[in-house]
């Protein structure tokens, strides 16, 4: 399918936030949109191609760059670093980035100067996971450039991943502007937050993700308690991120039916 794709601003948090919007060439008349949030590595190719599908299904895509805005990246966030730092972490067994004896083994290989680049970056990028309002702010200028946009017909999803994905959770429980969100491996927002969010929640999640699939049922629990919709299914031997087709983690039976599973959820809550 033909798209239409051009870059744009919106102001945000006191600043402004570049993003890429995808929309159907052929489609006539203000359509739904899906705000797509990228994880860790920033608006890759990966998530450039989540974007044409979503705009393949029928809808608008909207895709923010939560590392620039302003003047742009700090510069341990920069394309090619973050990149460098991507290839990094591909290079280690799974689960590496997060064991620090498994990264400092493999950071003491490197020469120093690239070292101390791959450092910087991941210290910028956990500070952001560390500190997430100002990209859940960010999020929420999103939608409300969105609803003033006239190709959109004000029904606003969200589809994230990891990071991305943990915000999009955290964006259900301060906007309610927000139809549906569609959380890809990403640890969901505290239960004591739960009577906060007013839209239907979609969750994917790897059984070999502990560290982030383990905090899924107490959430479930909540959302169920509190007479929330969150559906939610669990792939058993899919690691985190196994629906980047990217990466050496890509599992195509998960993949395949977790797409299937968040285009149903989106025609259902977006019209």
């Amino acid at each position: 399918m033909q798209h239409s794709i051009s870059q744009t601003t919106y102001a945000s948090n006191g600043s402004v936030t570049p993003a890429t919007m995808y929309r159907p060439a052929a489609a006539r008349g203000a359509l739904p949109a899906v705000i797509v949030v990228h994880g860790a590595w920033g608006p890759d190719a990966h998530i450039r191609d989540v974007a044409d599908r979503i705009a393949s299904a029928g809808y608008i895509a909207l895709v923010p760059d939560l590392y620039a805005h302003g003047d742009g990246r700090p510069t341990e966030l920069a394309a090619d670093r973050v990149d460098a730092l991507r290839r990094f972490a591909d290079s280690l067994p799974p689960g590496g980035l997060a064991d620090p004896e498994v990264r400092a083994h493999a950071l003491a290989a490197m020469p120093e100067t690239e070292r101390a680049r791959v450092e910087q970056s991941l210290a910028a990028v956990r500070s952001n996971m560390d500190a997430p309002d100002p990209f859940v702010a960010h999020l929420r200028g999103a939608v409300a450039h969105l609803s003033d946009h006239p190709d959109c017909n004000g029904q606003i999803g969200a589809l994230g991943f990891s990071m991305g994905a943990r915000l999009i959770g955290l964006l259900a429980c301060d906007e309610h502007a927000l139809r549906a969100g569609v959380i890809f491996y990403g640890a969901p927002p505290p239960v004591d937050r739960v009577r906060a969010i007013a839209s239907p929640l979609l969750g994917v999640y790897g059984g070999k993700d502990g560290r982030v699939t383990a905090s899924v049922p107490a959430f479930a629990e909540a959302m169920e308690a509190a007479g929330k919709r969150f559906d939610h299914h669990v792939y058993p031997g899919a690691p985190h991120g196994f629906f980047n087709d990217t990466r050496p983690r890509y599992r195509v039976r998960s993949a395949r039916d977790a797409w299937a599973r968040t285009l149903g959820f989106l025609v259902e809550h977006l019209g």
